[in-house]
């Protein structure tokens, strides 16, 4: 467990952060990455998006802590992150992609970094601006998932060797996708919760007539 946790991943960790597109070519053609770093990515950020709401300041913030369940959107950001990169590889598997499972989650858990770097931050400055002030609070969000983003859509395009245009396709598809997953899934547990009833309604019968 202690290499996928190496001094070295988590260099090469940083350095794909400040060089994405460098950062992710290696990553796919040299294995430098690390998913279980990748996915530790993700919980942090969860942490700081809950701590964000929990804690940034009211001048920004009219959130009722009461309201905020941290371990639930844990598990939410772990099920969309998983959904995330299952859609992603599901589609490029049929659009000839080069990227593997494991490409795909460590290019989106990568770019989770400077989200959640910018959320401490926001959530730090947030204590300290008057009511006017709250633009630069905003920015100072937008301009962290921006570059968030703009890292996952960079590593999107280098692990799966695509054209910008082709790698805005396939994350259209991807959505597409994770819509048709997320329609199975609830139709499956309604299906489930269907048998469920009825062999409970059968059990139930049973006792009574017995």
């Amino acid at each position: 467990m202690s290499k996928y946790f190496s001094k070295e991943k988590w260099k090469y960790m940083f350095y794909t952060i400040s060089h994405p597109m460098d950062g992710y070519y290696w990553i796919r053609h040299k294995d430098r990455g690390s998913v279980p770093l990748a996915i530790l990515m993700v919980i942090i950020f969860s942490i700081c998006f809950t701590a964000n709401r929990l804690l940034a300041s009211f001048v920004v913030n009219d959130l009722d802590p009461r309201g905020v369940d941290s371990l639930f959107e844990l598990l939410g950001v772990l099920a969309f992150y998983l959904l995330i990169c299952v859609s992603n590889w599901s589609i490029t598997c049929l659009m000839n992609g080069e990227g593997r499972l494991k490409d795909i989650a460590i290019a989106i858990g990568y770019g989770t970094v400077p989200i959640s770097v910018v959320l401490v931050a926001a959530t730090i400055v947030s204590q300290f601006i008057a009511d006017d002030e709250q633009a630069f609070y905003t920015l100072l969000i937008v301009v962290g998932i921006a570059y968030g983003l703009i890292m996952m859509l960079m590593g999107i395009m280098q692990v799966h060797n695509y054209t910008l245009g082709k790698t805005l396709i396939t994350l259209f598809l991807t959505f597409v996708a994770m819509l048709i997953i997320v329609f199975l899934l609830l139709l499956l547990s309604n299906l489930l919760g269907m048998v469920y009833n009825f062999f409970y309604s059968i059990y139930t019968e049973i006792i009574f007539r017995t």
